[in-house]
């Protein structure tokens, strides 16, 4: 995605957490651009000095891929069930940084220790519990393979640590091209 491309990306996704947040009509967005309409897998992600606000995301879309940025940005700013308690308030906007995060395709693994550390993002999935680790949080964390996989396991999917480990449980991998600003700036 070239800078024009990810500006506009961003630049939707603040339109619309400011909107939602000051409780605001959120602008449809819409663009001529053939990459922007094409159909792909995001993740939007606030965080305020380092701390996550809002990070949701969906690996696939039936509607084009402008669209659905803003749709996520939306869930990112306030359907985030971790922050129900204590949700994005107007005067935390100016302090929030963005990320957008637009996923490749999902490729089941037989041999999760194959991931690439800050390279993969993994998703965990066994017996209707699922659980999603970007490919950013492993350079965050400073995990080894096993521990971003444990962590995933129990800490995401809710599954035993060493669920991933179990031929029943399904491990995929994903890139992500990702980009981000603080959300003045945008």
């Amino acid at each position: 995605m070239n800078e024009s491309q990810q500006q506009t990306l961003l630049k939707v996704a603040r339109d619309t957490v400011e909107a939602v947040i000051k409780h605001k009509p959120i602008p449809k967005p819409s663009t001529d651009d053939r990459q922007l309409n094409e159909h792909c897998g995001c993740f939007v992600t606030l965080k305020n000095q380092d701390k996550l606000r809002g990070c949701i995301g969906q690996f696939t879309s039936d509607k084009p891929f402008i669209e659905l940025i803003c749709d996520i940005a939306k869930a990112s700013a306030t359907g985030d069930p971790r922050f129900f308690a204590y949700p994005i308030t107007a005067d935390e906007l100016d302090q929030l940084d963005m990320e957008i995060s637009v996923l490749s395709p999902l490729k089941r693994t037989d041999d999760p220790l194959s991931l690439r550390l800050g390279t993969d993002g993994i998703y965990i999935k066994r017996a209707g519990a699922s659980g999603c680790f970007l490919p950013q949080v492993a350079t965050e964390t400073s995990w080894g393979k096993e521990e971003f996989l444990s962590y995933c396991c129990a800490h995401k999917a809710g599954l035993a640590a060493d669920a991933w480990k179990e031929p029943e449980t399904e491990v995929y991998l994903f890139t992500a091209e990702v980009f981000g600003s603080p959300f003045k700036e945008i």
